[in-house]
């Protein structure tokens, strides 16, 4: 796993668990479609014994940390820009498209 930036550590003081796992949990339960008994059981296999509630208060405290950071990394965009979607017929099934455009 990833180290963790310095500048993060002071976030995870007091927690049970390493910064780089509390991450790891934080970003599948962010990327993945999982509930917290499903990370919960997850973390069990990997050998840590962690409560959902304790999964779930994690999701709620270190989400808006890592929008911060990501955001911070992100390249501007131009201020104007679209999206269309609409449904197509593709190999006889319906299907969702859309595209986002920015001048």
């Amino acid at each position: 796993m990833p180290e963790v930036s310095h500048d993060l550590l002071k976030y995870f003081k007091g927690s049970c668990s390493t910064p780089s796992v509390i991450l790891l949990f934080v970003y599948m339960k962010c990327r993945f479609s999982l509930s917290y008994r499903e990370l919960e059981e997850m973390m069990s296999i990997r050998g840590a014994n962690i409560d959902h509630s304790t999964l779930q208060r994690w999701v709620k405290r270190f989400t808006r940390l890592i929008d911060k950071k990501v955001r911070a990394r992100k390249k501007p965009v131009n201020g104007s820009w679209r999206m269309d979607e609409t449904y197509i017929k593709l190999n006889g099934r319906w299907v969702y498209l859309y595209r986002a455009v920015d001048k």
